[in-house]
C-alpha cells in the first residue's frame, strides 16, 4: 500500500507500533484500512493476532520497509496501521475541554488520563495541534480508539451545545482550591495552553478551580494538572 508522510488534509492518519495499532483493532476496527508490518518484526503471537483479525474482517496486511523509512524513522517500530479520519462528536455528559493546546505529545498523554478516569468525551478548541496526528496517537497509547474528540469553533460554541454542565476552568484568577471544590457532574473540566493557560475572561465562567503546589515551582505540567483535576472529579464514581 502507497503512503506518504501525515499530512492534515489527508483523509487518513496511522497507528505508529503494535500496541497502538491493536487497540485499533479491537477497540475501532471500522477505521483500520491497513496494517503494515516491517520485515524484522519478530513477534510471532503478536503476528498471528494481527492476521487472524485482520483476515477475518477483509483488512489487507502487507509487509513493507519502505512505509516504515516514511512514516516512523526512529528504528522501534515495526506495525503501522493505516487509519481512516472519522468525525465522533461528544456527546452529552462529563467533558474534558482542551483550549488551544499546542503540543501532541501532551494532548495524547491527556487523552489516555482521560480514557484511565472514565471521561471519554474531549472537545477541543482552537487554535490547537490536530488530534489526528500520529504523534498523539501514539502518546495516548491508542486510547484515541476509544474516546471521542471533537472540535469546536470556540468555547462558547461548546458551551452553549452543553448548558447543563458545570464549568470548572483550571486557572489561578478568581479561583479556589481544588480540595475545596465540589465537581458535580456533569462537568467541563477545562484546561488552557501549556504556556499561556486559559484567557483572563475563563475567570467570569464557572467555577475557577487552582491546584495548589509549592513555591518552588511557578507552575504544573498540563498533564499533570488534568491528571488531577480529572481523579478528583471521578475518586467517588470510577470503578
Amino acid at each position: 500500500m502507497k503512503v506518504s508522510s501525515y499530512r492534515k488534509d489527508s483523509d487518513i492518519t496511522y497507528s505508529l507500533g503494535a500496541t497502538v495499532t491493536m487497540e485499533y483493532l479491537n477497540k475501532k476496527m471500522s477505521d483500520v484500512r491497513a496494517v503494515l508490518l516491517h520485515p524484522d518484526f519478530d513477534s510471532e503471537e503478536t503476528k498471528e493476532r494481527i492476521y487472524s483479525i485482520c483476515s477475518a474482517n477483509n483488512i489487507p496486511v502487507e509487509t513493507d520497509a519502505k512505509a516504515f523509512n516514511i512514516l516512523s524513522k526512529k528504528g522501534n517500530c515495526f506495525v503501522i496501521g493505516v487509519l481512516e479520519k472519522n468525525e465522533t462528536p461528544v456527546l452529552p455528559g462529563s467533558h474534558m475541554v482542551l483550549v488551544n493546546p499546542s503540543n501532541s505529545g501532551n494532548m495524547g498523554t491527556i487523552i489516555r488520563s482521560c480514557l484511565g478516569f472514565g471521561v471519554k468525551d474531549i472537545a477541543v478548541v482552537p487554535p490547537a495541534c490536530d488530534h489526528y496526528d500520529p504523534k498523539v496517537i501514539r502518546a495516548s497509547m491508542g486510547a484515541t480508539a476509544s474516546v471521542r474528540i471533537e472540535v469546536f469553533p470556540s468555547f462558547e460554541a461548546y458551551s452553549s451545545r452543553f448548558p447543563e454542565n458545570n464549568l470548572y476552568p483550571f486557572m489561578l484568577d478568581g479561583s479556589t482550591k481544588l480540595q475545596k471544590t465540589e465537581i458535580k457532574a456533569p462537568f467541563s473540566l477545562i484546561m488552557g495552553n501549556e504556556a499561556t493557560g486559559l484567557p483572563s475572561s475563563f475567570a467570569s465562567i464557572g467555577q475557577p478551580i487552582r491546584i495548589e503546589h509549592s513555591g518552588d515551582i511557578d507552575s504544573l505540567n498540563i498533564t499533570i494538572a488534568a491528571g488531577i483535576g480529572l481523579y478528583e472529579a471521578t475518586r467517588n464514581t470510577i470503578t
